[in-house]
């Protein structure tokens, strides 16, 4: 046996669901027995494929941090390791990230503040060791809001301007209180609505006091998920991928932020978890790092981002049908299925493997088997915890939400894997009438896979076994139902990103030296563009944009700006010319670049003029997303 790795006996996991001592409310939706029976049948498949192959893996030690150290890294983590050590003097970016900051968000970074404050002063660490209000002194002065910009529904309340300076300490906020009428009440929303332009903190802070969400209640079955929806965003959706590397940067940090002040609000305990490093295989197929299977595999296939392996074990599973009944739960021969990952490792990357030997519940298990055996889970050490955790807060939006800036803080090989994933088992789902695997089956056959991890000690999950399978399970189910919305970038993060580009250039402007080097700059710039001037660039009149597609024309095109002007119209406007019909439409999008945000890939029905005046900096180019 593993060691840290827990087993479930099939007939005890009987005794835990027949016995009255379990409240089936407290995980959200009732799960039946038989439901429950796919679950602890796929965690006897799970032991009897590993067979006796358990002792060649090491187990993954997750580390109990010392007094403070979570704190440390989480603030190393959101990007403010300025706030205190060595570099503490050294916080120009920190000061402009804070000053974009919500209530909420503030209260949470000044919680672990105080608490790394607290633990240097106990080690009488050499450090330069700030004062936490201090830190926030420096935002009294800033004025506007955080969503600048975005219209009447943005947070008034996160105006920072002698917020909350009493001499409490951070951790005491009253965070559920504002000195104003609730944005909430200014957006006609109905409860499916997820509200992506205010921080899901910050509505978890004005509906404390409130009635609970009624959909946190209710019985099981796929029917009773809410169907929730994000309402149309004028200014366009942000998807995970249409924003530039350093903006995502950015982006991470307010996710995580966010992420922590949400649970801080709602009185969840948010810990990441610390592997330490252990000796993993560079090379193979089963038990390879994700970064080390993709590094192999774009030698093969340039530019990959999912694993071929797991590409082709999908691929195989649809080549059959999805209809096949039982998919997913019926497991292949265990000693079926160690031959033929033993034969996979040999021959995969020759291509002499023969796939015709494989059936398609082998393909499944071989599936299941890759997920469990990565060395460190799908969802990551750090933040398996967080998703299961998400079980515990009390409504589904706000589940929803969290899972949303959960995938936002995954690393982006592990989130391109689970979106295949999760994508797959849909396309699973939706032949359900002849494979008879529901969403609630696909969810309890899955989670196992994904949250049984041999890192994580056996004691906690031990001592509530079907109140962990069934939270785990629903957490698997949200992801499967709303994997559509938790790929989206909230709106309120994408102007907290446009924000801190817009202070960190205003900080700049003022540096002498960096007004000189800017003025150096003007200087060659208008002297490049004197030489280089064209009849076609000139003064680009009010109301109108000149758009750019490099790759498609030779010259740029001067576009009117009206009410209904979609980004869409701009991208078939181009389309039409001569020289760019060889395209097709999906093939090329619309990119807002400069001003206050890197570069961001525009959806087609993002309304040009809303966009234009959010940011009227930026310049309009149209590309293909691999140019």
């Amino acid at each position: 046996r593993r060691s840290g790795q827990y087993t479930m006996n099939h007939d005890h996991s009987k005794k835990t669901f027949d016995g009255a001592s379990f409240d089936r409310s407290g995980s959200q939706d009732s799960l039946d027995e038989l439901s429950m029976d796919d679950y602890w049948k796929e965690l006897e498949n799970i032991h009897e494929t590993r067979g006796n192959n358990h002792e060649e893996r090491i187990a993954l030690v997750v580390k109990e941090p010392d007094e403070g150290e979570l704190e440390e890294e989480w603030l190393k983590e959101a990007g403010l390791s300025n706030l205190f050590g060595e570099s503490s003097g050294d916080s120009l970016e920190s000061m402009v990230f804070l000053s974009t900051l919500t209530r909420t968000q503030k209260a949470a970074v000044e919680k672990r503040v105080e608490t790394v404050t607290q633990t240097m002063r106990k080690k009488n660490k050499q450090h330069q060791i700030p004062d936490v209000r201090d830190i926030f002194k420096l935002q009294n002065d800033s004025k506007g809001n955080v969503c600048e910009g975005s219209g009447p529904s943005t947070v008034r309340g996160s105006e920072t301007k002698n917020e909350a300076q009493d001499g409490s300490k951070g951790p005491k906020y009253s965070l559920g209180t504002y000195e104003q009428k609730s944005p909430l009440e200014d957006l006609p929303s109905l409860d499916t609505d997820i509200n992506l332009e205010i921080s899901f903190s910050e509505q978890a802070a004005n509906l404390k006091d409130s009635s609970v969400d009624k959909m946190s209640k209710g019985g099981g079955g796929d029917t009773l998920l809410p169907n929730f929806r994000l309402p149309k965003d004028k200014t366009g959706t942000t998807k995970i991928g249409d924003l530039a590397p350093q903006d995502m940067k950015k982006v991470y940090s307010l996710a995580l932020i966010e992420l922590t002040a949400l649970y801080d609000v709602l009185g969840t305990e948010f810990k990441q978890q610390k592997a330490v490093k252990i000796k993993t295989k560079d090379s193979g197929l089963f038990g390879v790092p994700l970064s080390v299977l993709l590094e192999q595999d774009q030698k093969k296939v340039p530019g990959t981002k999912i694993p071929l392996i797991f590409q082709k074990l999908i691929a195989q599973i649809e080549e059959a049908t999805l209809e096949t009944e039982g998919l997913l739960r019926i497991p292949g021969v265990a000693t079926r299925i160690k031959s033929l990952c033993l034969e996979l490792e040999a021959k995969f990357y020759e291509g002499t493997f023969n796939w015709e030997n494989v059936k398609q519940h082998d393909a499944a298990s071989l599936l299941k088997l890759f997920i469990r055996e990565l060395p460190q889970p799908l969802l990551t050490v750090e933040y398996l915890k967080a998703f299961q955790d998400v079980q515990n807060l009390p409504t589904k939006k706000q589940q929803l939400q969290a899972l949303n800036l959960l995938v936002l803080l995954l690393p982006e090989a592990n989130r391109d894997t689970l979106k295949v994933l999760l994508e797959f088992l849909q396309r699973v789902i939706d032949h359900r009438d002849k494979n008879k695997m529901t969403l609630k089956n696909v969810a309890m056959v899955m989670a196992p896979n994904l949250f049984t991890f041999h890192g994580f000690g056996s004691k906690t999950i031990e001592q509530s076994e079907f109140v962990m399978a069934a939270g785990t399970a629903n957490v698997m189910r949200f992801m499967i139902r709303y994997q559509n919305l938790l790929w989206t970038i909230p709106k309120f993060i994408v102007n907290q990103v446009r924000k801190q580009n817009t202070e960190r250039q205003k900080k700049e402007k003022k540096d002498k030296a960096m007004k000189k080097l800017l003025k150096k700059m003007a200087y060659d710039r208008e002297k490049h563009e004197k030489q280089e001037k064209t009849p076609n660039d000139v003064d680009v009149p009010q109301g109108v944009i000149r758009v750019q597609a490099p790759h498609l024309l030779k010259v740029s095109m001067a576009i009117q700006l009206t009410e209904e002007l979609k980004a869409g119209d701009i991208v078939a406007r181009f389309l039409s010319q001569k020289s760019a019909q060889a395209l097709k439409k999906e093939e090329v999008f619309l990119y807002e670049i400069g001003g206050n945000i890197g570069e961001r890939c525009l959806d087609g029905d993002t309304y040009m003029k809303d966009l234009y005046q959010l940011n009227p900096n930026a310049e309009w180019v149209i590309k293909s997303k691999q140019s």
